[in-house]
């Protein structure tokens, strides 16, 4: 199931997607439950803004997933408040040398991880969505925790839906600039499996219902110049960022 958040009438609300258009749904109780299935509560809203289907407290990316590392997997993390949704115009830093598009799958957490294990870190997840982990590369030559190179406005483009049923083990990723295809790949290229980075990122800290991991992009990142258009395409997930 695609599922998501959208602006209905100025109030966030929950969503499924239809060929029709946006349907407002409802979770049980339990919203976090892992294979809790909503129920819808409204027809189609087609006049329905879509916003970033998740609104976390804690957003982490994954670094040193590629090769030549001497650490496997390490961890950063970034603002949730750089997070916007697909379709948002993106301005470019001019003041922070070249950009970059990194293309990532973003994992969606579904409920409390303390208990997470490389072995059964499916069953935490909600689901996967796309995100653009936009970059100033060349501000990481002085600024190693990646503050500054990451933390432009609107610099975690994300969604615009979680897919709950995606494989977190096989799941497509494809990024494109100006429509044209400039990396393809999937989650089992990655060096360092999505399993083996959340239970890296659990090990360490504390991970609840509505946080992101992205997982890194060491074959699918891109430079980028301000008028181009770049999207992320996760699964069956399409997520679009005009840039200026």
């Amino acid at each position: 199931m695609l599922i998501g958040r959208a602006l209905i009438d100025g109030k966030s609300v929950d969503v499924r997607w239809s060929p029709e258009g946006p349907v407002p749904i409802s979770f049980p109780d339990d919203r976090d439950a892992i294979g809790a299935h909503p129920r819808d509560v409204a027809a189609p809203r087609p006049d329905a803004e879509m916003i970033a289907p998740a609104a976390p407290l804690v957003l982490v990316g994954i670094a040193q997933n590629g090769p030549g590392h001497p650490a496997p997997v390490q961890a950063w993390l970034k603002s949730p408040r750089t997070i916007v949704p697909s379709g948002r115009c993106v301005r470019l830093r001019r003041d922070a040398g070249r950009s970059v598009a990194e293309g990532e799958i973003a994992v969606v957490i579904g409920r409390d991880c303390t208990a997470l294990t490389a072995a059964t870190a499916d069953r935490f997840v909600r689901g996967v969505t796309a995100v653009n982990d936009l970059s100033s590369p060349d501000r990481a030559a002085i600024d190693v925790r990646n503050f500054e190179s990451k933390s432009g406005v609107g610099y975690t483009p994300l969604g615009p839906w979680i897919d709950t049923r995606a494989d977190i083990d096989h799941v497509a990723l494809r990024l494109e600039i100006d429509g044209a295809v400039v990396a393809q790949t999937d989650a089992g290229a990655l060096p360092v499996s999505i399993r083996e980075c959340l239970a890296y990122v659990a090990s360490w800290t504390t991970l609840g219902p509505g946080d992101v991991v992205m997982t890194g992009a060491p074959f699918s990142a891109a430079p980028i110049e301000p008028g181009q258009r770049v999207e992320v395409i996760v699964g069956d997930v399409r997520l679009t960022t005009p840039t200026s």
